[in-house]
């Protein structure tokens, strides 16, 4: 064995000798998407809160001026038609939805340093303001619109509470802006026997004069900005789409009964709940500074050096790339440093399903597992990328058991007792191998950059990777035999110390995303976990009796919290439930549907095919249009496969189609059958693609 003293100096002398990424201090303020305040808060929702609050507690370690603000989304037609069903006022509804959503943020460890509502004094002296300063420059309009009209309830109806049948294909019971049964959009007022979603009644068409933000007038520097590194290359695409198609102006007035703040100096007029929502982010703010005497402004001025970031779900990506930062730009403040922007969650493969379990509240985990499970499993799978995250039950149990208390908890476990029992708790003096040493604190670099640029993913698999090379470590030095041998207690002592000092350094890396067992470490270290840690070791510094720090996942309790969380539903009304705006991060799948017999599924004529042709549609987000030979018969196909392949990587290949599946008219044209694929979705969907011996117009038996 070779002993080396360190050289290293000791933590404590830390605060005196800063890294040079805290001497250049940075002011950092980050919030996320607002939920909204008539649900709970669910699985789908904390991905980007546990994604955001490993960010900011990694900027907090490094050094910097942080403050992470969010709050509840409270204001709109839903909120209003939900209270009033509940026999409550508005405001009381959304406080204690707040109340509830805060004790679930809390619980999960997200760390906010101020949780507000947009029903609040900041925000509707915001919102009035920067309508105002809108106003002033001409970025106002005004003009009459038709709208229905539910003369019972004596409300304007958005479109999400107006049923009827397709204006294209005729489909009935369908939404009043879209259709799922062709996928067509259209207005409202192009429905066909449309009824009130929430009296029954037919609605009739009314007049009112609207108010329209001129979105328009900030084309060209909404092209500048979104290309200028403010969002991720995918979604700066994305909202090419906008430009191609021409932007509108954008309606931000809604008409009495409404639950939100009425617009200046036009009474019965009320914002649209879009218009004040991504103000909230502003009215957090400036309720924490008015609590905390900080400089509102420093970090709101145009000419601000501080830097701004939100983090929200690709579903939102329209407000935020193009409506916030027109609104920002028109009313002479900031615009954001970055959107950085994230997918949906699935749970198993497949989008959250209530009659399946999957579809699971943030209090239902929360009884049955500890929050660092999931935040650790979130960050093993986290990218930069707008990819959706799956949240695969087995694995989560087993990439948990297998990383955090088979490899970082084991190593502690492995050299504590030793350190304890027959050291007096002392570390060692020297350093048995400087080499590993040096190699697990230098890779605090590399983690950082990681950990800057949203890759937690490549983070986890680095400090994985190092806990790896310092169990092998340990298993090769065997200190449970040497201990057997007097003359290598000094040994033993050595080899324990650096496992524990590695440990030691593994958590701090860890920290951003584990706080509690990080904070339980430190108890155990009788030392504070600092990011600049990572450069030294301790020697001669005494530690406590080592105590479980982690349990195993056990999958019982898994099956547990997805027994809670099924529901027994059916095909009514009241399950599908209306809203003018979607819960972010989260599609639910309706069950599944009532079971057929053999004789059913053997009326299916599968046929392989060949495409022929494959091209982009027109003003269609999902679809591309296949052309498909079934052997010596040409089909056209309307596929939504779009995300996951490129035209022309298609054509030549042989995949499986349903050839006597019932043409459908679309507004693209005829679909005269159907490509079968499989997938979670997004860029993970797969064709079925046969071997090349296969012929088209062969069956599939």
């Amino acid at each position: 064995m070779s002993s080396k003293k360190p050289s290293n100096k000791s933590p404590k002398n830390l605060a005196a000798t800063p890294t040079a990424q805290t001497l250049n201090k940075r002011k950092i303020l980050v919030t996320c998407a607002l939920p909204y305040a008539n649900g709970s808060i669910h699985l789908g929702h904390l991905l980007e809160h546990i994604q955001t609050d490993i960010w900011v507690r990694f900027q907090r370690m490094r050094g910097h001026e942080t403050y992470f603000v969010c709050a509840d989304d409270a204001h709109g037609t839903p909120i209003m038609l939900k209270a009033q069903e509940m026999g409550v006022t508005p405001e009381d509804m959304i406080a204690g939805v707040r109340e509830e959503h805060m004790q679930d943020f809390n619980d999960f460890l997200i760390s906010f340093d101020n949780y507000h509502s947009t029903h609040s004094e900041e925000n509707q002296a915001f919102a009035s303001e920067i309508y105002n300063r809108l106003h002033a420059k001409g970025h106002i309009k005004t003009r009459v619109i038709s709208q229905l009209y539910d003369e019972e309830k004596g409300m304007f109806l958005p479109d999400r509470f107006i049923k009827g049948t397709c204006p294209k294909c005729k489909a009935e019971d369908q939404n009043g802006d879209s259709c799922d049964v062709c996928g067509a959009t259209y207005s409202p007022t192009e429905v066909i026997n449309p009824r009130s979603v929430v009296s029954g009644s037919t609605p009739v068409m009314r007049d009112s004069e609207h108010y329209f933000f001129d979105l328009p007038a900030f084309e060209d520097m909404l092209k500048e900005w979104i290309h200028s590194g403010t969002l991720q290359s995918e979604t700066a695409n994305k909202l090419n789409e906008w430009f191609e198609q021409g932007l509108n102006q954008w309606d931000i007035s809604r008409d009495a009964p409404y639950f939100g703040f009425e617009i200046p100096n036009a009474p019965g007029k009320y914002f649209y709940v879009w218009l004040d929502a991504p103000i909230g982010y502003m009215g957090s703010f400036k309720n924490l500074c008015d609590k905390q005497n900080i400089d509102f402004d420093s970090f709101w001025n145009k000419d601000s050096d501080a830097e701004l970031y939100h983090f929200i779900g690709k579903d939102i990506l329209y407000f935020h790339g193009l409506f916030w930062p027109a609104m920002l730009d028109g009313a002479d403040y900031r615009k954001p440093t970055a959107v950085n922007v994230h997918g949906f969650v699935t749970v198993n493969g497949a989008k959250m399903s209530k009659s399946k379990g999957t579809f699971i509240k943030g209090r239902t985990y929360l009884e049955h597992l500890n929050p660092e499970y999931l935040r650790y499993y979130y960050a093993a799978k986290l990218t930069h990328r707008i990819d959706d995250l799956d949240l695969n039950l087995e694995d989560f149990a087993q990439r948990v058991n297998s990383d955090l208390v088979g490899k970082v908890v084991n190593i502690a476990s492995r050299c504590a007792s030793f350190i304890t029992k027959r050291f007096d708790g002392m570390l060692s003096s020297t350093i048995d191998d400087q080499t590993l040493a040096d190699e697990v604190m230098q890779a605090g670099d590399s983690i950082a950059s990681h950990y800057e640029n949203r890759e937690f993913s490549r983070a986890m698999r680095e400090i994985m990777a190092l806990a790896d090379k310092v169990n092998e470590y340990i298993a090769v030095k065997e200190p449970w035999q040497l201990i057997k041998d007097e003359s290598k207690q000094a040994e033993v002592q050595a080899i324990c110390s650096l496992g524990i000092n590695l440990f030691r350094t593994l958590m701090i890396y860890l920290k951003p995303v584990l706080p509690k067992l990080a904070e339980s470490t430190e108890s155990f270290l009788n030392d504070e976990l600092l990011w600049q840690g990572h450069q030294v070791l301790l020697t001669d510094h005494k530690i406590n009796k080592f105590k479980a720090l982690l349990q195993r996942v056990d999958m019982d309790k898994i099956n547990a919290m997805v027994d809670a969380s099924k529901e027994n539903l059916k095909a009514t009304d009241s399950v599908k439930q209306e809203k003018s705006k979607a819960d972010t991060n989260i599609a639910v799948i309706e069950p599944i549907a009532d079971e057929i017999q053999f004789e059913d599924f053997a009326k299916i004529d599968l046929r392989i095919v060949k495409i022929v042709n494959a091209e982009h549609v027109e003003k269609a987000n999902k679809l591309l249009r296949l052309e498909l030979d079934l052997g010596g018969e040409t089909r056209q196909v309307f596929a939504g496969i779009k995300s996951a392949y490129n035209p022309e990587e298609l054509i030549g290949k042989h995949t499986v189609m349903v050839a006597n599946l019932a043409p459908r008219k679309m507004r693209f044209g005829m679909s005269e059958g159907m490509v079968l694929a499989a997938g979670p979705g997004g860029k993970d969907l797969w064709i079925l693609n046969p071997d090349d011996g296969a012929q088209p117009g062969m069956r599939v038996k």
